[in-house]
């Protein structure tokens, strides 16, 4: 029977690294959309978000504050597909000069957006991240971020629950600034088809000013493994959620 990891490392669109390891607060994988569904100047701003947060005191705090004082942190860009020169290896994260040079990497990338939404990939690639580093990390998280539901590849309910099942915890950033076509909105689909494990949430932005914001809230609560206030948390439970909503919309764009 193949294994956690060797499923997900087939389905995995892009590179597995793993890296030397040792004792961490918390594995981080940060999971960026850059599909075309949103512009250029959107997903600059949203680069320059992650970037900030990564340098911001609030980031570093949590850091410090952990039981440990120290992360694991990675990243990479996807959109029908990992893509896969986007990604940036595991680096511990201690103080302020571990921090800002992960955020000097990750602002030296070119920007790009791709075609398509596949969050199952993200998931996959996430997933087979994490289990094939040799970091002991007290909790494991896939920090998955978009602006549109899964629309090709795996169907991704099935794919989070193998990261589930890996004791991985995966919160959502929904980029709500216009309309995705999921019922309910956006944030409801990630709430219901995207996000689990125990604590699991996710937070909706809705203006592009809020973007750096958001995604420093965000950071701040997966390192420090707070509760978000409720209005941000979701249950992923309901099986009268169509999951494929998004894999329908294309089909019927296909059609038309």
């Amino acid at each position: 029977m193949l294994t956690t990891l060797a499923i997900l490392m087939s389905l995995s669109s892009g590179p597995v690294i793993a890296q030397a390891g040792g004792q961490v607060d918390v594995e981080l994988v940060l999971a960026v959309d850059t599909s075309r569904s949103m512009d250029f100047e959107e997903v600059r701003i949203q680069r320059e978000g992650y970037v900030e947060a990564l340098r911001h005191r609030e980031f570093m705090d949590a850091v410090r504050n952990g039981l440990i004082g120290k992360i694991a942190i990675s990243y990479f860009e996807w959109a029908g597909e990992v893509v896969p020169d986007s990604v940036i290896d595991w680096q511990v994260i201690e103080d302020e000069e571990d921090a800002a040079a992960f955020a000097a990497r990750l602002e030296a990338r070119p920007i790009s957006t791709q075609r398509r939404t596949s969050i199952s990939a993200a998931i996959a690639q996430g997933t087979t991240m994490i289990v094939a580093n040799s970091f002991e990390g007290m909790r494991q998280v896939i920090d998955v971020s978009g602006d549109g539901p899964n629309n090709i590849g795996q169907p991704v309910v099935p794919i989070r629950e193998k990261a589930i099942e890996a004791g991985i915890v995966i919160n959502g950033l929904a980029i709500m600034l216009r309309p995705s076509g999921t019922p309910g909105g956006l944030d409801k689909y990630y709430g219901d088809c995207v996000i689990g494990g125990p604590g699991a949430f996710v937070l909706p932005v809705h203006k592009v000013e809020d973007f750096a914001v958001a995604i420093r809230r965000k950071l701040v609560l997966e390192i420090s493994g707070l509760t978000p206030e409720p209005e941000v948390r979701r249950i992923v439970a309901d099986p009268s959620v169509d999951c494929t909503v998004g894999e329908r919309m294309w089909q019927d764009f296909l059609d038309r």
